[in-house]
C-alpha cells in the first residue's frame, strides 16, 4: 500500500507540473504572436525594386568594378581584396587627387589578381604591385579639410601613375590599412551619424541610385549619359525616377540602411567615364535646371544639384545582384 501511495503522489506532482508547463508554454505562444503582430504593424515592409549592377571602385575616381555580390561593411562594400575608395591618388605634399583635377584618371583601373593589385590604363602596360607594403611608409593625406593616413605604394606606382595621367607633376598612390584611424563624415556632413567611419569616399560609404534616375537624366540632354558617369556603388531597376528619395530605411539582403543625405552633385559629372575629358557642362547644367533642393536645405547642398542618395549601413551582410530592395515604414 504504502508502494502505491508513493507511486500515486508522484503521479500526481508529475501531472500539475505538466499543466503548468502547458499553461506557460501556451502564454509564451500567446506572448510571441502579440508580439510579432506588433513588430508587423509598427514595421511595413514594401518591394521598390531589384538591385541591377553592384559597383566597388578601389580607386578613388577610378574605374569601377562591377561584381555579381559583395560584402556590405560600415565602412563601404568589399569584394575579395578590393575595397570601395581604399586606394587613393595624392600630390607629394599629400592632398587627393581626384578627376576633378586630372580627368584621365577615370581611365584607370585597379584590380585584384593572385593575392597582388593590378594597374591598368590606355596605352598603358599592366603593373602589378603588391597588396601589402609594409616597408613602405605611411603618409599623412589629406581628402578636403580631413586628415587620414595612408601606405605609399611605391616608387614604381607613382612612376606609372604620372606618365599615365600625362602630367609635369609628380603622383603617388596610397593604400588605407585597417589599423588605420578613419575619418568621421560626420566632421564635415552634420547629417552622418557620429559612428560613420569612411577611407577615401568624398563623404559617405555607399550611394545607391536608380536606372530610371539616370534615363530620366538623359532623356533630357543631346547625348545619353551612363550608371558609370555618376559612381555609385547600389544601382537599382524596377523603380520610377527619384523614387530613391523617398526611401529613408530600406533591406537589401540581410542588409539595412538608412538614408542620410542626397549626393550634391559637382563639376566631376561632367567627366566622360569613356574618353577621360572634362566638357564642365553637361550634363551639371541640366541637373542643376530641376534637381535643385528646397530653400529649407540651402545650407546643406548651397548650390549643387541633387542625384542619387547616400545611406549609411545600420546592419551588415552580403549584398547580391538580383536582390530585391525593400522600403521599412514604421
Amino acid at each position: 500500500m504504502d508502494l502505491v501511495k508513493v507511486l500515486r503522489t508522484a503521479f500526481t506532482f508529475i501531472y500539475k507540473k505538466a499543466q503548468l508547463w502547458a499553461v506557460g508554454g501556451c502564454l509564451s505562444v500567446v506572448a510571441l504572436g502579440l508580439g510579432y503582430r506588433f513588430f508587423l504593424k509598427s514595421k511595413r515592409v514594401t518591394r521598390v525594386g531589384v538591385v541591377s549592377q553592384l559597383l566597388i571602385h578601389p580607386l578613388k575616381s577610378g574605374k569601377a568594378v562591377s561584381v555579381a555580390l559583395a560584402e556590405c561593411q560600415q565602412i563601404g562594400l568589399k569584394y575579395g581584396e578590393l575595397r570601395d575608395r581604399h586606394w587613393m591618388v595624392i600630390t607629394e605634399d599629400g592632398h587627393m587627387v581626384t578627376g576633378r583635377q586630372e580627368p584621365r584618371l577615370v581611365l584607370v583601373s585597379l584590380t585584384s589578381e593572385g593575392g597582388q593589385m593590378c594597374l591598368n590604363g590606355p596605352d598603358m602596360e599592366k603593373l602589378r604591385f603588391p597588396l601589402i607594403q609594409p616597408e613602405n611608409p605611411i603618409i599623412d593625406c589629406r581628402v578636403f579639410s580631413s586628415d587620414i593616413q595612408g601606405r605609399d605604394c611605391g616608387d614604381e606606382v607613382s612612376r606609372w601613375l604620372t606618365r599615365c595621367l600625362v602630367s609635369e607633376k609628380t603622383f603617388r598612390m596610397v593604400h588605407y590599412e585597417p589599423h588605420m584611424k578613419p575619418r568621421k563624415p560626420a566632421e564635415t556632413e552634420f547629417l552622418y551619424p557620429q559612428s560613420e567611419k569612411v577611407a577615401y569616399p568624398d563623404s559617405g560609404a555607399v550611394m545607391l541610385l536608380s536606372e530610371a534616375s539616370v534615363k530620366d537624366l538623359s532623356s533630357r540632354l543631346e547625348n545619353d549619359v551612363t550608371v558609370a558617369r555618376f559612381r555609385p556603388n547600389i544601382v537599382v531597376s524596377g523603380c520610377d525616377a527619384f523614387d530613391e528619395d523617398s526611401w529613408d530605411d530600406i533591406q537589401i539582403g540581410n542588409v539595412q540602411m538608412r538614408r542620410v543625405m542626397a549626393c550634391g552633385r559637382c563639376i566631376f559629372t561632367t567627366v566622360d567615364p569613356e574618353t577621360g575629358v572634362m566638357s564642365r557642362k553637361q550634363p551639371l547644367e541640366m541637373l542643376k535646371s530641376y534637381r535643385m533642393c528646397d530653400e529649407a536645405e540651402k545650407h546643406i547642398y548651397k548650390t549643387a544639384p541633387l542625384f542619387g542618395q547616400m545611406f549609411s549601413i545600420s546592419k551588415d551582410g552580403i549584398l547580391q545582384v538580383g536582390d530585391v530592395v525593400y522600403k521599412i515604414s514604421h
